[in-house]
């Protein structure tokens, strides 16, 4: 009885591997070409986004300061 419920179980099993396999070569590759068009659509965006906000911090007046006074700090160090 196991070694009829065996046989039947491993030819179910390699029969819809065989079935799957069929079926993946005559549907050929998968085609996703939308998608990778659209997710660099949004990272563009999201980079040109953070890149607008990061001009303007650091072109704002209480940055800008900072910045300069670090850059003259850093100028006017002895050696």
């Amino acid at each position: 009885m196991y070694q009829v419920v065996r046989a039947r179980l491993c030819a179910l099993v390699c029969g819809a591997g065989t079935a799957l396999r069929r079926r993946a070569v005559r549907q050929g590759p998968r085609r996703d070409a939308g998608m990778v068009t659209s997710e660099y659509a949004m990272g563009i965006v999201a980079a040109v986004a953070f890149a607008v906000v990061l001009y303007k911090v650091v072109t704002s007046g209480a940055v800008s300061a900072e910045l300069q006074g670090i850059v003259k700090g850093a100028l006017d160090a002895r050696m």
